[in-house]
């Protein structure tokens, strides 16, 4: 299986209610320097593989998109699922990462 089919597939296992980082899905999908890969597969492929795009988050527990392009949006589908932010915005990775006990990479 290719990088971008592992990184679906992983994208396809965050469950309600978690998130994830660029990092940490390039990881479970075999390239631990593939955060930017990751980003890239969003982009092109959330829509066409109804990917949980908006269950990931940069290395700093914050949403990457900027205010008026896409922040608010995902800000209010991460709240739905009853994810939390602090005062400064950041999401809480004690209580809301996803920390998979094993991936199949199958």
């Amino acid at each position: 299986m290719n990088f971008t089919a592992m990184v679906v597939d992983v994208l396809k296992s965050i469950p309600h209610g978690k998130v994830a980082t660029y990092g940490q899905i390039a990881t479970l999908a075999g390239n631990r320097f593939g955060a930017r890969q990751v980003v890239w597969i969003l982009n092109s492929l959330s829509e066409k593989e109804k990917l949980p795009w908006h269950r990931v988050i940069n290395s700093q527990g914050r949403i990457s998109l900027k205010r008026g392009a896409g922040y608010e949006h995902q800000k209010k589908l991460l709240l739905e699922e009853g994810i939390k932010f602090d005062k400064a915005d950041k999401i809480n990775f004690k209580l809301f990462l996803w920390q998979p006990k094993l991936f199949s990479r199958a």
